[in-house]
């Protein structure tokens, strides 16, 4: 390496490398006085050194560059000093120097670095809000502050407080413009601000149905060629025009927008086309429907354009395009992932931890609810189809669960078949061997599918009164799934009709503890309730249902009877009320009002609902017995006739309505009238004393030939009565005789039957003025109690308890049940 040179120099450029630096020799550190001196002394107060320099401390030893230079050390460390004192006189400072550190140290000044001994800083000038960029700044601010308040209105559903932000941040708006113009500074306005607050105006206009203000606001947008992509509101314009249903100018504004949209945006574009499907839909033209629900179909084919397609294809009655259709709409890829990945493993803690966090969160959720939506669009779509692909409903129903077998919606082969029975059941054809025979093939099968296989079946036979079966196959779904409400609201049902009330109370009571939500074991419970006279849990537990209820004719009727059986009228009152706040033409209720008041003494009250409800149902005896006794008692016997006459036509055979009938005529002073209706009675019941007693006192007053005639009759027919008062009369003691010397036990059990019933004829009597009996002159005007009973709509004929299944609402207590979609496997 001596040898070598570079091209014009002369010196070694490597001179020196390998010199030693006895600065940086650690051995050498102990003989050195500057050094040690420093050690014992505090940290910088070193002793006064001599030097051959001004400003070093140790000139003696030389430090070598790498050119072979010599450079005198500042000091030991080779740093230089700043502050060595020369011959006691401290040395002038260099420009460079520490912060915090000033000459004064010396002196005893305090260590200041932040210069806080100053005093604080002086105040920030303030801003002068009176230049044009603030004011602008500042109205820019409002606009933004009012468009935002104005969509939080309208996400709480305040819709017109939301209008009314929109049409004041529209308002700041024009005022910011005119500031800019008047500032000069036009060629800066803020169009993205312009464009939110006429699209946030011309949206809650629409909102708030003022459609053609909205319609007006989205053309300034879409006309202002300054806004890119406003193009896309034309979409915007073209639902407002479907509300309006404009149909044809709908469609042509979604394809405006469908022109405007370029081919990067597809989801965008099958959107629209979809919506453009649905509008010739509802045009009744299912050609160009179909046109552009195939498109979507073949580009991105989804759950809901599938279904409409079929729809389609089912309207103009294409049925072999209906099954391709079908089988392209359970194909539909959903995009979701197996379930089996949210069932936590036990072996990896940390994954059982993420799996429990995600199984129920909003993503699952939306999984979840996807899944459940084409399920049912496909149910549907097979029930639509069934009968219309094949020449029979059942053959076209098992085509589509060989179609769905095959297809990743196995599952749902149970529920078709299933709803197969359900379907023949919903047409009343009860007596149908396929239905029962579906069900029963779903015996064996898998218990969620068994049990609700079962419950359809308990329910079916309940309708047909098999109450046998429909205990053995409420068994069955009871044992397959215990927690099927339905099926132990079945089961209760059968132990119900059994008489069975508190065995049937436990059922309901299990059923609700299974699903707190379900409103048949609820409302069976307050039955059995009130079977068992416990009229205050009744009470609650109808209570309890109105809270879900709010509706419920059913329910407020039953409150009403409660509280009349607690003798609490005005409450009774008060709920019929609101029965017929929901069902306005119920006559059964209109009797029920009626004769509260009547038990009320408000005469006046009971004849406005006792008229009201023959208005609407004009053959209830009932109530034209009481209309008709009103009106005797009034004074108004004329009007009392067509009462009476319409009774006749209800019950022909009974004649103390025509006797009535006469009487008024009677009474109102046309005897001729009179006169031809008791004759007409007595051909119709020749035998009638009452009648043959009438007409000779007619014919003595008007001094008829007729008389001895009548007179006659009158003394036969009385023998006859006579005659037959003896024969039942020695009947009655012979009979007598006979239960005198037969078993106790037979007498005892006749005893009790007759209470009864003359128990609940006391019951359904109700007080009012009698009108004469059949057995009885009518002059005999005297009051007297009448059978007037009131046949109520939810009476014990009628009440029966509510099986496990979807109920059509009725005024009876029990409406006809339906089968629904609450009885299958959910």
């Amino acid at each position: 390496m001596e040898n070598v040179h570079l091209a014009g120099e002369e010196e070694d450029l490597y001179s020196g490398y390998n010199d030693y630096n006895p600065t940086f020799d650690s051995e050498e550190l102990e003989n050195d006085v500057g050094f040690q001196q420093a050690v014992r002394t505090s940290h910088g107060r070193r002793p006064p050194m001599t030097a051959k320099f001004p400003g070093t401390a140790i000139g003696a030893r030389p430090l070598a560059s790498s050119f072979g230079a010599r450079i005198p050390l500042a000091s030991s460390m080779g740093r230089p000093m700043t502050g060595a004192v020369q011959d006691g006189a401290a040395r002038p400072m260099t420009a460079v120097r520490a912060a915090g550190y000033t000459s004064s140290l010396t002196r005893g000044s305090t260590f200041d670095p932040l210069g806080q001994s100053k005093g604080p800083a002086p105040s920030l000038e303030a801003k002068n809000e009176d230049t044009p960029e603030e004011k602008i700044k500042i109205l820019e601010k409002k606009v933004n502050d009012l468009i935002e308040e104005s969509c939080m209105a309208q996400s709480i559903g305040a819709l017109q407080l939301a209008l009314e932000k929109a049409k004041e941040a529209g308002r700041k708006e024009r005022a910011l413009v005119r500031q800019r113009e008047q500032s000069g500074n036009a060629d800066h306005i803020n169009l993205d601000l312009t464009y939110s607050v006429l699209l946030n105006l011309a949206n809650q206009y629409a909102n708030n149905e003022m459609y053609p203000e909205a319609l007006n606001s989205y053309q300034v947008i879409v006309k202002n060629k300054m806004f890119s992509n406003a193009g896309r509101l034309k979409v915007n314009m073209a639902n407002i025009y479907v509300k309006q249903k404009n149909y044809p100018k709908a469609i042509k504004f979604y394809r405006m927008a469908l022109d405007q949209i370029s081919n990067a945006h597809k989801e965008m574009r099958i959107k629209i086309m979809q919506n453009i499907g649905v509008v010739f839909v509802r045009m009744g033209q299912y050609s160009d429907a179909i046109t552009s629900f195939e498109h979507i179909m073949s580009e991105s084919p989804n759950i809901k354009t599938g279904f409409n397609l079929i729809l389609c294809y089912y309207a103009i009655g294409d049925r072999e395009r209906m099954k391709k259709a079908f089988q392209k709409l359970i194909s539909v890829p959903l995009g979701i992932d197996d379930e089996d990945k949210y069932i936590p493993s036990n072996d990896d803690t940390d994954s059982s931890m993420v799996i429990e966090a995600i199984k129920n969160d909003k993503l699952h959720q939306m999984e979840r609810d996807l899944k459940v939506l084409a399920e049912k669009y496909i149910m549907t779509a097979a029930k639509l189809i069934a009968p219309a692909i094949e020449t029979s409903f059942a053959t076209g129903f098992d085509w589509c669960v060989d179609m769905v077998k095959n297809s990743q919606y196995v599952e749902l082969a149970n529920d078709l078949e299933i709803n197969k029975a359900i379907t023949y059941l919903r047409q009343k054809d009860f007596n149908q061997v396929e239905a029962v025979e579906t069900l029963k093939t779903f015996e064996k099968k898998d218990s969620r599918v068994k049990s609700a296989a079962a419950t359809n079946l308990s329910f079916l036979y309940f309708l047909e009164k098999d109450y046998d079966q429909a205990d053995r196959y409420a068994d069955l779904a009871m044992t397959a799934d215990r927690y099927n409400p339905a099926a132990l609201i079945n089961k209760g049902n059968t132990v119900f009709v059994k008489q069975d009330y508190e065995k049937a109370a436990e059922f309901y009571k299990e059923a609700l503890r299974n699903d707190s939500s379900c409103t048949e074991a609820l409302y069976n419970l307050g039955l059995t309730y009130k079977k068992l006279n416990r009229l205050e849990e009744a009470l609650d537990c109808f209570l309890k249902l109105h809270a879900i209820l709010r509706n419920s004719a059913q329910v407020m009727y039953q409150l009403a009877n409660l509280y009349e059986l607690l003798e609490d009228p005005q409450q009774a009152i008060e709920w019929l009320i609101q029965v017929l706040s929901v069902t306005h033409t119920d006559p059964q209720a209109l009797a029920k009002l009626g004769e509260l008041y009547d038990g009320e003494g408000d005469k006046s009250q009971a004849f406005q609902y006792y008229y009201e409800s023959f208005r609407y149902f004009p053959s209830n005896i009932d109530v034209i017995e009481w209309l008709g006794a009103y009106y005797i008692e009034t004074q108004f016997c004329e009007k009392a006739i067509q009462y009476f006459e319409r009774a006749t036509l209800i019950q022909p055979t009974q004649v103390k309505w025509q006797l009535m009938v006469a009487s008024c005529y009677r009474r109102s002073g046309n005897y001729q009238k009179a006169l031809e209706t008791y004759k007409d009675i007595h051909r119709k019941f020749p035998e009638n004393v009452e009648c043959l007693r009438f007409l000779v006192r007619l014919c003595t007053d008007m001094g008829l030939k007729e008389v001895q005639d009548y007179a006659t009759k009158l003394k036969k027919a009385e023998k006859m009565k006579e005659i037959k008062e003896q024969r039942v009369k020695s009947g009655r003691e012979g009979s007598a005789r006979g239960r005198r010397e037969s078993r106790e036990g037979s007498a005892g059990s006749a005893d009790s039957g007759h209470s009864s019933n003359s128990t609940k004829g006391e019951r359904l009597s109700a007080k009012m003025r009698s009108l004469p009996g059949s057995n009885e002159p009518y002059e005999a005007s005297s009051p007297k109690e009448i059978d007037a009973s009131y046949v109520d709509p939810l009476g014990p004929q009628m009440e029966r308890p509510k099986t496990g299944a979807k109920r059509r609402v009725e005024d009876d207590d029990f409406a006809d049940e339906e089968l629904g979609d609450d009885l299958l496997p959910e």
